[in-house]
């Protein structure tokens, strides 16, 4: 089976979007990450990506002004023009016009730093530690024109610590990212992922076999 060719849209440093490209370099890998595109010119992960030899491209959203339709249709453009399959969000910092979404449905793919459906938006941790919820993580999901709501794909928690501060739970949350991320794509590249009812299914797959308890009881003494 040919490899699907892939493109990586970003805004910033572009951490996953290396993670991808890494994880792409095993033989036995699914995708091809063919072109990293980014909305802004002074976008970090471009760099990276020109190092790691992959092709970019700067679409600069800032250009268009408020004509959403227009800078999206030459995201299009030039997205159809390398026969792309699949596109990965990589902290993509726009919102994407239902249009858009429509042309990838069941074929874009976004990480969010919350585990859906809690948390969607801005500042995840900031919420998660303002909610005082003990368990946290990662989501990578399918996108639908709804904001963080598409079909999810998979998942990966970390637990939350009392000390923690936004800084130390997002560093926690993005190293799952790191290894969530080429996990989800291989399962999407694979034709291992179908959607019913806005849920997916993954083939061959079994659930973890893991529980998490946080806190944990180790090392509690017994009440007296």
């Amino acid at each position: 089976m040919p490899r699907k060719r892939v493109a990586v849209l970003i805004s910033g440093r572009g951490s996953n979007m290396t993670a991808l490209i890494e994880a792409a370099k095993a033989e036995d890998y699914p995708a091809d990450i063919c072109v990293v595109m980014s909305n802004r010119p002074d976008a970090a992960g471009l760099a990276h990506a020109t190092a790691a030899g992959i092709a970019t491209v700067t679409i600069d959203h800032a250009v268009f002004g408020k004509n959403r339709e227009a800078f999206e249709r030459a995201m299009q453009r030039d997205l159809q023009s390398r026969s792309i399959d699949l596109v990965c969000l990589a902290g993509f910092m726009r919102l994407l016009t239902p249009w858009l979404v429509r042309q990838w449905l069941g074929r874009m793919l976004n990480i969010h730093p919350a585990l859906l459906p809690a948390f969607k938006g801005l500042h995840t941790h900031e919420a998660a530690l303002q909610t005082g919820v003990k368990i946290h993580g990662a989501t990578v999901h399918f996108v639908v024109p709804e904001m963080d709501s598409g079909p999810i794909i998979c998942q990966g928690a970390v637990p939350v610590h009392d000390a923690d501060t936004p800084r130390t739970l997002a560093a926690r949350v993005l190293a799952v990212e790191h290894r969530l991320y080429p996990l989800a794509l291989r399962l999407v590249a694979e034709g291992r992922v179908r959607i019913e009812s806005g849920r997916c299914f993954v083939a061959g797959m079994a659930g973890g076999d893991g529980t998490m308890i946080v806190p944990s009881a180790e090392g509690c003494e017994p009440s007296r």
